[in-house]
Protein backbone atom coordinates (compact mmCIF):
# COMPACT_ATOMS: atom_id res chain seq x y z
CA UNK A 1 0.00 0.00 0.00
CA UNK A 2 1.04 3.56 -0.99
CA UNK A 3 1.13 6.23 2.23
CA UNK A 4 1.35 8.90 3.22
CA UNK A 5 1.60 12.29 0.55
CA UNK A 6 1.29 12.57 -3.02
CA UNK A 7 1.69 15.42 -5.39
CA UNK A 8 -1.16 15.59 -7.98
CA UNK A 9 1.35 17.02 -9.99
CA UNK A 10 0.67 20.06 -12.41
CA UNK A 11 1.92 19.55 -15.89
CA UNK A 12 4.21 22.53 -17.22
CA UNK A 13 3.61 24.08 -20.29
CA UNK A 14 5.43 26.69 -22.67
CA UNK A 15 4.21 29.69 -23.82
CA UNK A 16 3.93 28.35 -26.93
CA UNK A 17 1.62 25.57 -25.09
CA UNK A 18 3.72 22.67 -25.79
CA UNK A 19 3.94 20.23 -22.81
CA UNK A 20 7.52 21.22 -21.13
CA UNK A 21 9.39 18.11 -20.90
CA UNK A 22 12.50 20.27 -19.38
CA UNK A 23 10.45 21.79 -16.56
CA UNK A 24 8.65 18.53 -15.81
CA UNK A 25 12.13 16.90 -15.56
CA UNK A 26 13.06 19.56 -12.99
CA UNK A 27 9.64 19.62 -11.19
CA UNK A 28 9.94 15.72 -10.67
CA UNK A 29 13.23 16.32 -9.15
CA UNK A 30 12.23 19.44 -6.89
CA UNK A 31 9.53 16.87 -5.24
CA UNK A 32 11.81 14.11 -4.77
CA UNK A 33 14.05 16.28 -3.16
CA UNK A 34 11.83 17.80 -0.63
CA UNK A 35 10.37 14.32 0.53
CA UNK A 36 7.49 13.45 -1.36
CA UNK A 37 6.10 10.03 -0.91
CA UNK A 38 5.01 9.60 -4.58
CA UNK A 39 3.71 11.17 -7.60
CA UNK A 40 0.46 11.39 -9.41
CA UNK A 41 0.96 12.18 -12.75
CA UNK A 42 -2.07 13.68 -15.34
CA UNK A 43 -4.89 13.45 -12.81
CA UNK A 44 -7.30 16.98 -12.72
CA UNK A 45 -4.49 19.57 -11.39
CA UNK A 46 -2.47 17.83 -14.34
CA UNK A 47 -5.07 18.88 -16.81
CA UNK A 48 -5.84 15.87 -18.20
CA UNK A 49 -9.21 17.14 -19.43
CA UNK A 50 -7.12 19.21 -22.16
CA UNK A 51 -4.20 17.06 -22.85
CA UNK A 52 -4.06 15.36 -26.07
CA UNK A 53 -3.99 11.83 -26.36
CA UNK A 54 -0.61 10.94 -27.09
CA UNK A 55 0.62 14.01 -24.75
CA UNK A 56 -1.51 12.14 -22.21
CA UNK A 57 0.62 8.81 -22.03
CA UNK A 58 3.94 10.61 -23.33
CA UNK A 59 3.61 12.84 -19.64
CA UNK A 60 3.18 9.19 -17.69
CA UNK A 61 5.91 7.57 -19.58
CA UNK A 62 8.06 10.37 -18.70
CA UNK A 63 7.44 10.57 -15.02
CA UNK A 64 8.01 7.23 -14.44
CA UNK A 65 11.20 7.23 -16.80
CA UNK A 66 12.42 9.91 -14.62
CA UNK A 67 11.56 9.06 -10.97
CA UNK A 68 12.74 5.51 -11.93
CA UNK A 69 11.55 3.91 -8.93
CA UNK A 70 12.66 6.38 -6.71
CA UNK A 71 8.68 6.66 -5.37
CA UNK A 72 6.09 5.08 -6.45
CA UNK A 73 3.94 7.10 -9.64
CA UNK A 74 0.19 6.58 -10.27
CA UNK A 75 -1.29 7.57 -13.57
CA UNK A 76 -4.38 9.20 -13.91
CA UNK A 77 -6.35 7.41 -16.48
CA UNK A 78 -9.59 8.13 -16.10
CA UNK A 79 -12.20 9.05 -18.86
CA UNK A 80 -15.56 9.11 -18.99
CA UNK A 81 -16.01 6.30 -21.89
CA UNK A 82 -14.98 3.23 -20.71
CA UNK A 83 -12.54 2.29 -23.87
CA UNK A 84 -10.80 5.25 -23.50
CA UNK A 85 -10.23 4.69 -20.05
CA UNK A 86 -9.21 0.98 -20.82
CA UNK A 87 -6.76 2.46 -23.15
CA UNK A 88 -5.31 4.95 -20.83
CA UNK A 89 -4.54 2.11 -18.16
CA UNK A 90 -2.87 -0.41 -20.65
CA UNK A 91 -0.90 2.38 -21.84
CA UNK A 92 0.31 3.70 -18.18
CA UNK A 93 0.75 0.14 -17.50
CA UNK A 94 2.83 -0.35 -20.78
CA UNK A 95 4.86 2.75 -19.05
CA UNK A 96 5.86 0.85 -16.15
CA UNK A 97 3.58 3.12 -13.95
CA UNK A 98 2.70 1.64 -10.04
CA UNK A 99 -0.62 2.08 -10.19
CA UNK A 100 -3.33 4.02 -11.93
CA UNK A 101 -6.44 6.52 -10.85
CA UNK A 102 -9.98 6.14 -12.19
CA UNK A 103 -11.94 9.44 -11.85
CA UNK A 104 -15.67 9.00 -12.28
CA UNK A 105 -16.78 9.20 -14.96
CA UNK A 106 -17.86 12.68 -15.95
CA UNK A 107 -20.66 14.55 -17.93
CA UNK A 108 -22.63 11.29 -18.86
CA UNK A 109 -24.01 10.75 -14.93
CA UNK A 110 -24.17 7.15 -15.09
CA UNK A 111 -26.34 5.12 -12.30
CA UNK A 112 -24.48 3.10 -9.55
CA UNK A 113 -24.51 0.14 -11.36
CA UNK A 114 -23.38 2.05 -14.17
CA UNK A 115 -20.05 3.01 -11.99
CA UNK A 116 -19.75 -0.24 -10.69
CA UNK A 117 -19.91 -2.19 -14.55
CA UNK A 118 -17.49 0.65 -15.73
CA UNK A 119 -14.84 0.24 -13.38
CA UNK A 120 -15.47 -3.47 -13.64
CA UNK A 121 -14.44 -3.75 -16.70
CA UNK A 122 -11.24 -1.51 -16.42
CA UNK A 123 -10.41 -4.04 -13.37
CA UNK A 124 -10.85 -7.24 -15.09
CA UNK A 125 -9.70 -5.98 -18.59
CA UNK A 126 -5.76 -4.55 -17.42
CA UNK A 127 -3.94 -6.16 -14.66
CA UNK A 128 -2.40 -3.17 -12.44
CA UNK A 129 -3.69 -2.18 -9.43
CA UNK A 130 -6.36 0.83 -10.31
CA UNK A 131 -7.42 3.99 -7.05
CA UNK A 132 -10.62 5.16 -7.96
CA UNK A 133 -11.13 9.07 -7.58
CA UNK A 134 -14.60 10.41 -6.72
CA UNK A 135 -14.96 14.15 -7.14
CA UNK A 136 -18.88 14.96 -7.53
CA UNK A 137 -17.62 18.75 -7.73
CA UNK A 138 -16.23 18.53 -10.90
CA UNK A 139 -17.86 15.45 -12.68
CA UNK A 140 -20.74 15.60 -11.48
CA UNK A 141 -21.10 12.04 -10.98
CA UNK A 142 -20.85 11.03 -7.33
CA UNK A 143 -20.00 7.77 -6.25
CA UNK A 144 -21.96 6.10 -2.88
CA UNK A 145 -19.88 4.32 -0.51
CA UNK A 146 -21.99 1.41 -1.34
CA UNK A 147 -20.82 1.21 -4.69
CA UNK A 148 -17.31 1.44 -3.22
CA UNK A 149 -17.88 -1.47 -0.94
CA UNK A 150 -18.50 -3.73 -3.95
CA UNK A 151 -15.32 -2.40 -6.35
CA UNK A 152 -13.19 -2.90 -3.17
CA UNK A 153 -13.67 -6.80 -3.71
CA UNK A 154 -12.21 -6.66 -6.60
CA UNK A 155 -8.65 -7.80 -7.38
CA UNK A 156 -7.45 -5.03 -8.75
CA UNK A 157 -9.02 -2.41 -7.23
CA UNK A 158 -7.07 -1.59 -4.65
CA UNK A 159 -8.07 1.91 -3.03
CA UNK A 160 -10.16 5.26 -3.15
CA UNK A 161 -9.36 9.36 -3.42
CA UNK A 162 -12.45 10.56 -1.86
CA UNK A 163 -12.35 14.61 -2.80
CA UNK A 164 -15.67 15.13 -1.11
CA UNK A 165 -13.98 16.53 1.84
CA UNK A 166 -16.87 14.68 3.94
CA UNK A 167 -14.99 13.45 7.19
CA UNK A 168 -18.62 12.18 8.32
CA UNK A 169 -18.62 9.95 4.57
CA UNK A 170 -14.92 9.13 4.81
CA UNK A 171 -15.30 7.91 8.21
CA UNK A 172 -17.90 5.35 7.16
CA UNK A 173 -15.51 4.82 4.15
CA UNK A 174 -12.44 3.43 6.95
CA UNK A 175 -15.25 1.40 8.64
CA UNK A 176 -16.30 -0.88 5.99
CA UNK A 177 -13.51 -1.39 3.58
CA UNK A 178 -10.96 -4.17 4.18
CA UNK A 179 -8.15 -3.03 5.54
CA UNK A 180 -5.79 -3.43 3.16
CA UNK A 181 -7.49 -1.16 0.72
CA UNK A 182 -6.03 2.12 0.36
CA UNK A 183 -7.87 5.77 1.31
CA UNK A 184 -6.80 8.88 -0.08
CA UNK A 185 -8.28 12.01 1.19
CA UNK A 186 -8.29 14.57 -2.51
CA UNK A 187 -9.05 17.64 -0.15
CA UNK A 188 -6.35 19.15 0.89
CA UNK A 189 -8.54 20.96 3.94
CA UNK A 190 -9.66 18.06 5.48
CA UNK A 191 -6.97 15.87 4.58
CA UNK A 192 -5.01 15.97 8.07
CA UNK A 193 -7.97 14.67 9.86
CA UNK A 194 -9.32 12.61 7.13
CA UNK A 195 -5.88 10.30 8.05
CA UNK A 196 -5.91 11.03 11.74
CA UNK A 197 -9.22 8.79 11.15
CA UNK A 198 -7.65 6.35 9.83
CA UNK A 199 -7.16 6.87 6.22
CA UNK A 200 -3.53 6.14 4.24
CA UNK A 201 -2.05 9.61 2.87
CA UNK A 202 -3.03 12.32 0.56
CA UNK A 203 -3.03 13.49 -2.84
CA UNK A 204 -2.35 16.52 -2.55
CA UNK A 205 -3.03 20.24 -4.65
CA UNK A 206 -1.18 22.47 -2.37
CA UNK A 207 1.88 19.71 -2.11
CA UNK A 208 3.00 21.75 -5.79
CA UNK A 209 4.50 24.64 -4.11
CA UNK A 210 4.58 22.96 -0.64
CA UNK A 211 5.71 19.43 -0.73
CA UNK A 212 7.32 19.39 2.61
CA UNK A 213 5.10 20.56 4.81
CA UNK A 214 2.13 18.58 3.22
CA UNK A 215 4.69 15.24 3.54
CA UNK A 216 5.29 16.64 7.46
CA UNK A 217 1.66 17.13 8.16
CA UNK A 218 1.11 13.48 6.67
CA UNK A 219 3.79 11.32 8.59
CA UNK A 220 2.76 12.59 11.93
CA UNK A 221 -1.12 12.45 10.96
CA UNK A 222 -0.18 8.59 9.92
CA UNK A 223 1.91 7.99 13.15
CA UNK A 224 -1.63 9.78 14.74
CA UNK A 225 0.61 12.43 16.60
CA UNK A 226 -2.33 14.97 16.02
CA UNK A 227 -1.15 17.59 17.79
CA UNK A 228 2.04 18.17 15.48
CA UNK A 229 0.30 17.45 12.49
CA UNK A 230 -2.12 19.98 12.50
CA UNK A 231 0.54 22.59 13.69
CA UNK A 232 2.11 22.23 10.87
CA UNK A 233 -0.91 22.07 8.60
CA UNK A 234 -1.80 25.47 10.12
CA UNK A 235 1.04 27.18 8.75
CA UNK A 236 -0.40 26.19 4.44
CA UNK A 237 -4.34 26.41 5.66
CA UNK A 238 -4.11 29.68 3.63
CA UNK A 239 -2.65 27.29 0.73
CA UNK A 240 -5.43 24.67 0.80
CA UNK A 241 -7.99 27.55 0.49
CA UNK A 242 -6.30 30.35 -1.94
CA UNK A 243 -5.39 27.18 -4.13
CA UNK A 244 -9.13 26.88 -5.04
CA UNK A 245 -10.01 30.48 -5.72
CA UNK A 246 -10.82 29.72 -9.20
CA UNK A 247 -11.00 26.43 -10.86
CA UNK A 248 -8.07 24.22 -10.31
CA UNK A 249 -5.09 23.76 -11.54
CA UNK A 250 -5.65 28.00 -12.53
CA UNK A 251 -3.93 29.34 -8.87
CA UNK A 252 -1.83 26.42 -8.33
CA UNK A 253 -0.19 26.55 -11.37
CA UNK A 254 0.22 30.64 -10.78
CA UNK A 255 1.29 30.03 -7.74
CA UNK A 256 3.91 27.50 -8.85
CA UNK A 257 5.08 30.14 -11.80
CA UNK A 258 5.64 33.10 -8.55
CA UNK A 259 8.25 30.08 -6.99
CA UNK A 260 9.79 29.42 -10.35
CA UNK A 261 8.58 26.23 -11.04
CA UNK A 262 7.23 26.37 -14.31
CA UNK A 263 5.52 29.64 -16.81
CA UNK A 264 2.70 30.59 -16.97
CA UNK A 265 1.12 29.15 -19.49
CA UNK A 266 -2.67 27.17 -19.50
CA UNK A 267 -4.52 25.77 -21.64
CA UNK A 268 -8.16 27.39 -23.05
CA UNK A 269 -10.81 26.55 -21.84
CA UNK A 270 -8.91 27.87 -18.56
CA UNK A 271 -6.82 31.43 -17.98
CA UNK A 272 -4.01 32.28 -15.89
CA UNK A 273 -5.37 33.42 -12.32
CA UNK A 274 -7.65 36.63 -12.53
CA UNK A 275 -5.70 39.87 -10.82
CA UNK A 276 -7.67 40.30 -7.83
CA UNK A 277 -6.68 36.51 -6.70
CA UNK A 278 -3.15 37.13 -6.83
CA UNK A 279 -2.84 39.47 -3.65
CA UNK A 280 -4.55 36.38 -1.72
CA UNK A 281 -2.39 33.50 -3.12
CA UNK A 282 0.78 35.75 -2.69
CA UNK A 283 0.17 36.11 0.88
CA UNK A 284 -0.51 32.71 1.59
CA UNK A 285 2.40 31.30 -0.17
CA UNK A 286 4.66 33.79 2.25
CA UNK A 287 2.46 32.65 5.23
CA UNK A 288 3.40 28.62 4.43
CA UNK A 289 7.20 30.43 3.96
CA UNK A 290 7.65 28.99 0.61
CA UNK A 291 8.05 32.52 -0.68
CA UNK A 292 10.07 35.13 0.90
Amino acid sequence: MIKGSLVALITPMTQQGAVDSKKLDELIEFHLREGIDGIVAVGTTGESATLGYQEHADVIRQVVQKVAGRVPVIAGTGANSTHEAIDLTQRAQAAGADACLLVTPYYNKPTQEGLFQHFSKIANTVNIPQILYNVPGRTACDMSNDTVIRLAELKNIVGIKDATGDLIRGKDLINRVPKDFALYSGDDLTAVDFMLLGGHGNISVTANVAPAKVAQAAEFALKGKAEEARAIDATITGLHRNLFLESNPIPVKWACHQLGLCDLDIRLPLTPLAPEFHSAVLQSLKDAGVLS
